[in-house]
């Protein structure tokens, strides 16, 4: 790959290196198709339970395996060939899409089948992750690393709106989930092809020997890089406390008095902001201060959430999400660069197993802090104690990790490997 390119050029310049076109056509396709097979699902258990309860579960157990295997999932991406690691996890969401069409078919009532299918759903997503995460970098040049994350952001971004909505249309049209599995299966086959069709140029990664030493060396790792640590670990703690998204249906129904359209403007403000503005860094790269522009946006996304927490008013709420989005995206997109060229490549598998369950901890668990807080105190004071905390924990952070304060150009830490 050429390496004549310099940031200044980047915006879509990364789109001219065939294996990230390819990697991301495939992303967008997976990710397409799992949000479209999540709405099936949903549907489909609540019309055969009828009980709130039964959908929270289908989220707890596509959680919990990797949870239980984040350990395992990292060391083989950086153990096996990534790509056909990838492609093989690609195959196996594309047989649970199968195994769900063929529930859907029979048209049984018992929901237990469904949860097996999601619970291997689940494992697969637990190699996915790390896997899809740590060949990123080998397929851009360093210099437009940035720029790479940032479009990597927002492509998924895209699908996670796009998703959603072909999802319901479909299955509104042909009157059932069958139809959607049968997309889901189809977009996951395409996405398998695309990525076998990936060719990075970079060997394969030396295969160390199986022990715990190996094992544990992400958890290592990370402990000893004060950045790394210092970035996921605010990350956790922010959208933890911030998690006003999870209260949005309080907000519109019983605040905001707009009803179901208004709750759909309401969820997709956050999606919005944060497109624009991964499209934004995209173009424009930030250039130094990484780490100070990360501590300022993550206050600035518990801010946005204390103005959403107070406000009556329909456009100020959803000016305020657009910017909760807006600013989480910007310390996405840095956490994402960081952690990248910060860490070997021979090490990036275990490492992003480690942020994967980090990120999921934060969504899951923050939803249900935020539920639990609205219990005991009320929705408006659940978000603003919310916000609070995430501003709170940015000033802490910048005490307690010098180094992550100091952090300035994005690109210029990558360790020789």
């Amino acid at each position: 790959m050429s390496e004549q390119r310099s940031p200044a050029t980047g915006g879509r310049v990364v789109f001219t290196f065939p294996p990230f076109r390819n990697y991301e056509f495939a992303r967008l396709l997976i990710v397409v198709s799992l949000e479209m097979q999540s709405v099936a699902v949903g549907w489909q258990v609540y019309e055969i339970t009828r009980k709130p309860l039964a959908l929270g579960i289908t989220g707890l157990v596509q959680f919990v395996p990797g949870v239980i295997l984040f350990l395992v999932s990292g060391h083989a991406a950086d153990r096996f060939d990534r790509r056909r690691l990838l492609t093989a996890c690609y195959a196996a969401y594309a047989v649970c899409s199968a195994l769900l069409l063929a529930i859907g078919i029979s048209g049984t009532q018992r929901v237990y089948t469904i949860y097996g299918v999601l619970t291997l759903l689940g494992v697969a997503r637990s190699f996915a992750g790390p896997v899809s995460r740590a060949i990123l970098p080998q397929l851009v040049p360093q210099e437009i690393f940035p720029s790479a994350v940032a479009w990597h952001a927002s492509i998924f971004q895209t699908a996670s709106i796009l998703g959603p909505a072909l999802g319901g249309v479909i299955y509104a049209f042909f009157g059932g989930p069958s139809a959607v599995y049968a997309a889901a299966l189809a977009g996951a086959i395409a996405a398998g092809g695309a990525t076998l069709a990936i060719r990075t140029g970079r060997p394969a990664p030396p295969r160390e020997p199986v022990s715990w030493a190996t094992v544990l060396a992400g958890l290592r790792y990370i402990r000893r890089e004060k950045v790394i640590l210092g970035s996921i670990s605010l990350d956790l703690v922010a959208v933890l406390l911030g998690g006003a998204v999870a209260l949005l249906p309080v907000y519109a129904r019983e605040i905001l008095r707009t009803g179901p359209w208004g709750l759909g403007i309401l969820r997709s403000a956050p999606g919005a902001g944060a497109a624009a503005m991964a499209i934004l860094l995209a173009y424009r790269p930030l250039r130094g201060r990484a780490g100070a522009s990360m501590l300022w946006c993550v206050a600035g996304f518990g801010a946005a959430t204390v103005i959403f927490g107070v406000s009556r008013s329909f456009v100020l709420s959803v000016v305020s999400l657009v910017l909760v989005g807006a600013t989480d995206m910007v310390s996405v997109v840095i956490r994402g660069t960081l952690v990248q060229v910060k860490t070997p490549d021979e090490m990036r598998g275990r490492v992003n197993a480690v942020d994967m369950v980090f990120i999921g901890a934060s969504n899951e668990l923050g939803e249900f802090e935020s539920g639990v807080t609205a219990q005991w105190f009320g929705a408006v004071p659940a978000v603003i104690l919310g916000g609070i905390g995430a501003v709170a924990a940015t000033i802490l952070w910048a005490w307690w990790f010098p180094e992550l304060r100091r952090a300035d150009k994005l690109v210029e830490s990558l360790p020789a490997t």
